[in-house]
């Protein structure tokens, strides 16, 4: 499911763009990159060339001029000037004039075209210079005369500061790259390097509107309404869609890059109702203010719900945040003494995650902050908090979030997570992290943050109630080992499932590598290895290609390589885009399988087309037979619809039949968010995963009703806990469980503590399982963490592995 990325904090300026563009970049006439001394006050902060082109975002290209500086800078008799980089070009200059406050923004618009579909913000003055969407210099120059120089070391010497983009010859250091009609090229938050490929990064262009009353000191009175009022005592705001004036508060945080930019200010007065939050997020794509700015702040009251594709404000299952939009903001004085974080704790915390409201919303509930943690944390939004000495419980991410719990002892793993234990009991200590400068803390599961962290509070869709972290404590990393598994012996059967997430050749031969890694030294060789989500030839192009055997031979070619078996396989082709996964991938389940260990028995004619004929349990010789191994279990039947079928295979080890069905069920996508407003949520995914459980569970039926001493193991990627109505019926043949079960689920066999094979947003839980029938007899089973509680993960899953008795 496609994360809307308005409710990212994370920035834009990433270490990958930073390479790319150094690799871009040109030394030009035989000389050393051109660097002057770093401005400390003006500088160009944004350069738009793609304004009124084919798909662009506005109608005028632009330029904007911030002030890093600590009081206002006069521009009259300045300019902005441009160069196409051309060796017949010469520069063009726009004059400025007025002047730019600390931390301002000074917009120049430009050429206008006839494409685009927003027009520009009012700007400060306006120019008639074209630029390129895709390559050119712009220069700051104290000066309204049109510069002469050709070179970066003239240039750089003649001008205030100088952004080279594309393939300009003309740059401070490298140029930047990534400039088009859909991207600006964006200074970042760090001090100015004179180098551009390191200074810049490019994103959605985000021009700021013209420089006015917002900027430096000014005066005002406070309006009638303070922020308590907007958040009122319920979750919607009273003042909602109302434009309110002069809100008074202290800034506490800013947030200048990413898709949701703005700041946070905190009233320093606040009232005694422990409902009413007194603080508040200021959404504006350029925020001119710091932390400590006392501030007078008016806009449009709204209550934003991020929406994924497809949905409205009346159908997303998201909360809302409470936030002033199309601000306007007087700022009365600088450094100001921040309103004290509310240290929370454990026991600050109720016991109870979210209400049952039969699936109702708890926006039409009264807030409550002793009912719930959803309703505590509501009653926090906006406001500085801190949380100290924290154990992470869910890796860093690429989003730079983690999580982690103010409730230690919760349902704490082996390893240092917090598990779910129960449907609809969210761990009620779990917090998201981020950061509020969108770097990750590089932290696995089991880690401690020590000390304080703070900073105010927020909703995301992707991890309930967050931390926008201004301060973060020291990370005190703990080494979590990877897990081992025991090796078989020779008169034990080894069966591992493995999610391999989207594997494909075009993944890079380090994946692969990491993976036979896993299976020869994590999992110890087993002698069956059934893989889920792997795809075909040529990944998740979209061409009718469904073969995979290039997939598989890299895969075991690796594993040769790494000093492990050479495996055989069995797979079969699925119809084209009919298994759902990523679009184009075609993933399947498959079985790998150490022939000097365990032989395939392949049954029924080649001629067969296996996507699409159902395997048949036959008698032969008394004993269970299938029709085709490989085979699928009825593939045509509609609980298969855009999901993977199971693959059945037949199997000999010291001539003794077993039989293992590789699953991958349908995922949780579409389900309502368990942090969000609909509580419980609805999971409408359950309806098809018990439906797929039923006709696997029919299918090992039949194979115990030839022989019940039949050794059946079924595994797989199963997306569903070990207490779900799937799991239920896989094992009984009802949701209910009330009917004698056919299958034991090997994870409810291990300590509670050790029950899980998956982390997301920092919840230990079960996704997959291996199940076996009482003909396999005594096993030995074990779940492999080497990747769920990790930062640099090879696969989202663990495998497990069971070992049978010969």
């Amino acid at each position: 499911m496609q994360k809307p990325t308005r409710s990212r904090a994370a920035a834009w300026f990433t270490a990958s763009a930073v390479a790319v563009a150094a690799a871009a970049s040109a030394v030009i006439g035989g000389t050393a990159p051109a660097g002057a001394a770093p401005s400390n006050e003006l500088l160009i902060n944004e350069v738009y060339g793609g304004g009124g082109n084919s798909g662009a975002a506005y109608t005028r290209d632009f330029i904007e001029i911030t002030n890093r500086g600590s009081s206002a800078v006069a521009v009259d008799g300045w300019s902005v000037q441009y160069h196409s980089g051309s060796a017949t070009g010469s520069w063009q200059s726009t004059p400025l004039s007025g002047s730019i406050a600390p931390g301002a923004y000074y917009l120049i618009a430009e050429a206008q075209g006839s494409g685009g579909s927003t027009p520009l913000p009012d700007p400060d003055v306006s120019g008639e210079i074209a630029m390129s969407a895709t390559s050119g210099t712009v220069a700051l120059v104290h000066s309204t005369d049109n510069l002469t120089c050709t070179t970066s070391l003239g240039c750089v010497d003649a001008a205030v500061d100088l952004v080279g983009f594309g393939t300009a010859p003309i740059s401070e250091g490298s140029p930047v790259a990534g400039a088009s009609n859909t991207a600006s090229v964006q200074r970042s938050d760090s001090a100015d390097t004179d180098d551009n490929s390191a200074d810049f990064g490019s994103g959605g262009p985000t021009p700021a509107a013209a420089n006015t009353s917002d900027s430096g000191t000014g005066t005002g009175d406070p309006g009638p309404l303070r922020i308590h009022d907007l958040q009122g005592d319920a979750w919607i705001s009273p003042h909602v869609d109302d434009e309110v004036t002069n809100v008074p508060g202290i800034v506490t945080a800013v947030r200048s890059s990413g898709s949701s930019r703005g700041f946070w200010i905190q009233d320093p007065k606040p009232d005694d109702d422990p409902v009413t939050s007194e603080g508040i997020f200021v959404f504006t794509s350029s925020p001119t203010v710091r932390a400590g700015d006392s501030v007078l702040v008016s806009g449009t009251v709204r209550d934003y719900y991020p929406l994924s594709s497809g949905e409205s404000v009346s159908t997303t299952s998201n909360l809302s945040t409470t936030e002033i939009n199309s601000s306007k903001v007087i700022v009365l004085a600088h450094d100001q003494q921040l309103p004290a974080a509310e240290k929370i704790t454990g026991s600050d915390l109720p016991d109870v995650y979210a209400p049952d409201l039969g699936g109702s919303s708890i926006e039409d509930t009264p807030l409550s902050p002793e009912r719930s943690v959803l309703d505590f944390w509501e009653s926090h939004e906006g406001m500085r908090v801190e949380v100290d000495d924290t154990r992470v419980v869910g890796p860093s991410n690429q989003y730079g979030e983690q999580y982690v719990t103010v409730k230690p002892e919760e349902n704490r793993s082996y390893r240092g997570g917090t598990e779910i234990l129960a449907e609809d009991r969210t761990p009620t200590g779990r917090l998201e992290i981020a950061p509020i400068d969108g770097h990750a803390l590089d932290v696995k599961v089991g880690d401690v943050i020590t000390g304080a962290t703070i900073g105010p509070v927020e909703w995301s869709s992707f991890g309930g109630y967050t931390v926008a972290a201004t301060t973060v404590g020291t990370v005190q990393h703990n080494e979590l080992p990877a897990g081992v598994a025991t090796a078989q012996t020779a008169r034990q059967l080894a069966i591992a499932t493995y999610n391999v997430e989207n594997l494909a050749p075009t993944d890079p031969t380090s994946k692969f590598a990491a993976l036979a890694d896993g299976i020869i030294d994590n999992l110890a060789s087993p002698d069956i290895v059934a893989l889920e989500e792997v795809q075909d030839n040529d990944g998740a192009t979209d061409d009718g290609v469904v073969a995979a055997n290039r997939t598989l031979a890299k895969l075991t070619d690796a594993i040769v390589a790494a000093g492990g078996p050479r495996y055989a396989w069995r797979e079969i082709d699925p119809v084209d885009d009919k298994d759902g996964g990523q679009p184009g991938g075609n993933i399947r389940n498959a079985f790998l399988y150490n022939a000097d260990r365990v032989s395939f028995v392949d049954r029924g004619s080649v001629t067969v087309d296996r996507s699409v004929t159902a395997t048949v349990v036959a008698r032969s010789k008394g004993a269970p037979a299938l029709t085709l191994s490989p085979g699928r279990i009825d593939p045509t039947n509609q609980v298969w619809t855009d999901s993977r079928k199971p693959l059945v295979g037949e199997f000999r080890f010291r001539k003794k039949p077993v039989f293992v069905i590789a699953n991958h069920f349908d995922s949780k996508g579409g389900d309502q968010n368990a942090d969000g407003r609909y509580q419980y949520p609805k999971r409408t995914s359950e309806i098809q995963r018990s439906g797929q459980a039923a006709a696997v569970h029919s299918f090992v039926s039949k194979i115990l009703g030839v022989d019940k001493s039949a050794r059946v193991v079924v595994v797989g990627d199963l997306n569903d806990y070990q207490f779900s109505p799937a799991l239920s019926v896989l094992k009984t043949g009802s949701a209910s469980g009330n009917d004698p079960a056919i299958l034991t689920d090997l994870i409810t066999t291990l300590p509670v503590d050790q029950r899980y094979t998956y982390v997301y947003n920092g919840i230990s839980q079960v996704l997959d399982h291996i199940l076996t029938t009482k003909g396999v007899g005594e096993v030995s089973y074990q779940v492999i963490h080497l990747n769920a509680e990790y930062t640099d993960q090879t696969s989202d899953h663990d495998p497990q592995v069971v070992r049978l008795k010969g």
